[in-house]
């Protein structure tokens, strides 16, 4: 037996949460949530977000980047009730006079990626009732000089190489999704579903049941002959999917084709996740990049946790791939809270060190926590 005393601190909890997932009846009668225990995930998160505190934020801006971080920091507080995460938001938000910025004129800008903001002020809005937090939104998305739905219908979700892309499926459908929910004005499920199935009709593989990053990659293979399927590129679209069933009402003549999407996608990738929990940089051709990758690992964990505690996957069949996916993401965790093994920004599978870190891949791993904490403390989900 290994001497547990010099094991890192990440692999005794990730340990720990293992064995703890593997027994069903924590989830019957949840033994962290009584007095005086802590819950692991919730610790570990804490950490996660403190070391992001510590780094001083050299100034504000509406950047993507900073956007996907904040959505893992209002998915912590919408699953804990835990205002230290609400607080951050709310401080951004403030900083920024809860505006959405206009897309930059680099060549991977996008009309799409500012709206990841949006994503934000709208949580921060429905926390504090404030509609002055989500005014700024709605008049972006009106407003004729920029790149909006409105005044580019058809353009503006594309990159300003010209390119459909699959990033953009995380940082604007979901806002629309929110909007809706917030006013019930159909334009916005309208919008949505534009440049939804706009995208997904150019760079989506029916064979694999996944997306390319963008179209430039369906004709590439590896040296395996492999298509070149880029394990983050999924990851949001999968996450996009799984935020917008959150919140697009069941009822509503858009949800059966999102939902078909997000299931056909979610069996995909159960498919495709390694023994060790992770899923590697082409989820095509696991040998291209044979790394742990921990951004992508983190949007399906995330995905795959939400669609178990919604009631929309399997619980058997699910449970344990959102299990060794949030075994593997504990264990990238160092004793500061930083996250690493997340692959630099790039348009597709990569190279990957353990010392790999950023604040976009950071929020993606406290979306994983944001679900799996509610995996872990809920009775059974029906299935």
């Amino acid at each position: 037996m290994r001497n547990i005393s010099k094991l890192p601190l990440n692999l005794i909890l990730s340990a720990v949460l293992f064995q703890m997932f593997a027994c069903e009846p924590l989830f019957a009668e949840d033994p962290v949530s009584k007095p005086g225990m802590t819950n692991p995930v919730k610790a570990l998160a804490d950490r996660v977000r403190g070391n992001i505190n510590r780094q001083p934020l050299r100034f504000p801006n509406q950047h993507w980047v900073r956007g996907a971080y904040y959505a893992g920091l209002m998915a912590m507080y919408e699953s804990t009730s835990d205002r230290a995460y609400l607080n951050d938001c709310l401080k951004w938000g403030k900083q920024v006079s809860w505006q959405i910025k206009e897309q930059g004129g680099g060549p991977y800008e996008s009309g799409a990626y500012p709206l990841i903001c949006g994503q934000i002020w709208y949580g921060c809005y429905r926390a504090e009732n404030d509609e002055t937090m989500i005014q700024p939104t709605l008049a972006f998305l009106e407003d004729p000089k920029v790149e909006n739905p409105l005044s580019a219908p058809g353009k503006w979700y594309l990159e300003n190489t010209g390119h459909r892309f699959v990033d953009g499926l995380f940082t604007a459908p979901p806002m629309l999704a929110m909007l809706y929910q917030m006013t019930g004005d159909e334009k916005y499920v309208q919008w949505m579903d534009a440049c939804f199935w706009d995208v997904h009709g150019e760079i989506y593989d029916p064979d694999a049941d996944l997306f390319y990053r963008d179209a430039r990659s369906i004709s590439r293979t590896t040296k395996n002959g492999k298509k070149v399927l880029w394990s983050r590129g999924n990851g949001w679209a999968f996450g996009g999917l799984t935020r917008i069933l959150k919140v697009l009402p069941s009822e509503h003549p858009s949800y059966p084709k999102y939902k078909s999407l997000y299931l056909k996608m979610a069996e995909s990738l159960a498919k495709r996740q390694q023994a060790d929990g992770f899923w590697r940089p082409n989820l095509d051709d696991s040998e291209q990049h044979n790394v742990w990758e921990s951004s992508g690992t983190g949007f399906f964990t995330y995905g795959i946790a939400w669609g178990i505690n919604s009631g929309i996957l399997d619980r058997d069949r699910f449970l344990p791939v959102a299990k060794n996916g949030w075994t593997a993401l504990v264990s990238v965790v160092n004793e500061d809270g930083q996250v690493g093994w997340s692959q630099p920004a790039g348009g597709g599978p990569g190279k990957v060190t353990e010392a790999d870190t950023s604040k976009f891949g950071t929020g993606i791993f406290l979306l994983a926590a944001s679900e799996v904490f509610l995996l872990q403390q809920s009775p059974a989900a029906p299935k």
